[in-house]
């Protein structure tokens, strides 16, 4: 399997000042599987390269799940439990950089323990989205040939969980966090000065003697870009200048799920300069198509000539 996703699916109840829906396709798995489907699309005979790995209730919808699967992705690691789907509502306003959550349902997904199929547990790259470190802990165990393994996370394990969370760090290549959670971890209030702590472990539970943290950290920081140190160099890039700005929900997991689509199967990718920053211009691109439509909706139906033209003047912007 060339990318294992475990993660989150759910509904999502969304408002934002230019749209709002309700019962959206979201969690981070999906939005980080269907970005990924897009850059390693199906071939006509072959087995899926994308597979997922996600608590259900009975409530998820059949045509939800065909959606998925025609897009290409594995669903043989979605659990089907007793009980209701995950379910996240939330409120942006303004510039959208930041949102009010207005309420979360955790329902089949609070008590998961997630089981990796046997013949997934050496993939090319495995990205354990936000879910609770001890679950993370426990999937990063169950895939010890990982080629790539790479976390991401959010702040109220950081604030609840940060024993596991750091153990999960410690276990992982690659953290992908945005700039709000660097330095809540690190306790320093730029980001550049959190780098160094989080990857020496120093700032993580336990201290350097309890080992180092992750080999790399790439940030995000919305409408600022992103900034990546990775064992290779250092990467900066801006985000791509969208106008007509409509959903961030889900962004941070596209630009994950391409990401690491474009470094599965690359040996070495991490420390390869060009080649990861290729890979985060890819990223960049895809979540900036994301937040142009409600939930995975905008780049579930993207076409190829679009992007590809936005890649193009993207690169242009930077200078490649």
């Amino acid at each position: 399997m060339n990318l294992v996703i475990v993660g989150s699916m759910g509904y999502d109840d969304i408002e934002t000042p230019w749209a709002s829906g309700s019962d959206v396709l979201g969690g981070s798995a999906v939005h980080a599987g269907v970005s990924a489907a897009f850059h390693i699309p199906e071939v006509p005979g072959q087995e899926s390269r994308i597979g997922l790995v996600s608590p259900v209730g009975k409530d998820f919808s059949k045509d939800d799940q065909s959606i998925l699967e025609e897009l290409g992705i594995d669903l043989s690691g979605m659990s089907i439990l007793p009980g209701k789907t995950f379910r996240w509502s939330g409120k942006y306003e303004g510039s959208m950089d930041n949102v009010e959550t207005i309420s979360t349902e955790v329902n089949v997904l609070g008590d998961f323990n997630p089981e990796i199929p046997e013949s997934w547990t050496s993939p090319r790259v495995l990205f354990c989205a936000n879910t609770h470190p001890e679950s993370q802990i426990s999937v990063l165990d169950q895939c010890p040939d990982s080629e790539i393994t790479a976390i991401d996370t959010f702040m109220l394990w950081i604030e609840t969980e940060f024993e596991k969370l750091s153990l999960a760090l410690r276990k992982s290549d690659l953290a992908i966090l945005n700039e709000e959670e660097i330095c809540a971890i690190s306790g320093e209030q730029i980001f550049t000065k959190a780098i160094t702590p989080v990857m020496s472990g120093s700032a993580l539970y336990g201290g350097v003697e309890a080992g180092s943290g992750p080999r790399g950290l790439i940030i995000k920081r919305g409408s600022s870009g992103v900034f990546a140190h990775l064992p290779c160099g250092i990467i900066a890039l801006p985000a791509y200048p969208v106008r007509d700005l409509i959903d961030p929900t889900g962004c941070g997991d596209s630009f994950a799920g391409a990401l690491l689509a474009n470094i599965a199967g690359r040996n070495g990718a991490l420390n390869d300069l060009e080649f990861m920053r290729s890979a985060m211009i890819h990223a960049v691109v895809t979540s900036s198509f994301t937040i142009q439509g409600l939930g995975s909706d905008k780049l579930r139906t993207l076409e190829r000539g679009i992007y590809h033209a936005r890649m193009d003047r993207y690169r242009r912007i930077v200078g490649l």
